[in-house]
């Protein structure tokens, strides 16, 4: 206890010299708060009318018919039988013919439906088309304050990151001629 009571007053003395440091107060003649200007994007939804094209069919609706490749292989089949002249070259015959004749009659309905898809009507409708764009906005900040002091008939600035008042702590290093 008896130690304490030596070094308390000696740690509440802000003045006191320590290794030729101290610390003062020096008066404050200027503060000037300085601001800083960030950018930032923020998204911003942009949405329009727009004529959209719409089509649909003027004749009747017709799915993909297999009618043609069908009759096409019964028909090419008879014929290849027809053709053949022994047992096997009638098999033979009837497989190519059926063959041939599949494919002859899908290519006259794919002719066909070419024509049919020709037939389609187009018509316009208005739509809402909407789109996420991004728009640069500006936002200042304080960022400390420009604060001007004299101390011991010299004038000295500093940036804080507080408005200091009417003085300021200032550091004193104290050292011999």
């Amino acid at each position: 206890m008896s130690v304490l009571r030596y070094i308390a007053p000696i740690l509440l003395v802000p003045s006191l010299a320590v290794a030729g440091t101290s610390v003062d107060r020096a008066r404050v003649v200027g503060v000037e708060p300085v601001y800083r200007t960030f950018e930032y994007s923020v998204p911003v939804q942009e949405c329009r009318l727009v004529e959209m094209p719409v089509r649909f069919e003027t004749g009747e609706s017709h799915g993909r018919s297999f009618t043609g490749p069908i009759v096409g292989a019964i028909i090419g089949g008879a014929i290849g039988n027809a053709v053949g002249h022994n047992k096997t070259n009638k098999k033979v015959g009837t497989v190519v013919g059926a063959v041939l004749g599949g494919s002859i009659g899908r290519d006259i309905s794919r002719s066909r439906d070419r024509g049919y898809h020709e037939r389609r009507a187009v018509s316009y409708e208005t739509e809402e088309v909407c789109e996420t764009v991004y728009e640069i906005e500006q936002r200042r900040e304080l960022d400390g304050y420009d604060v001007t002091y004299r101390y011991a008939g010299q004038t000295h600035t500093t940036r804080m990151e507080h408005d200091p008042g009417k003085y300021v702590r200032v550091r004193v290093n104290v050292t011999p001629v």
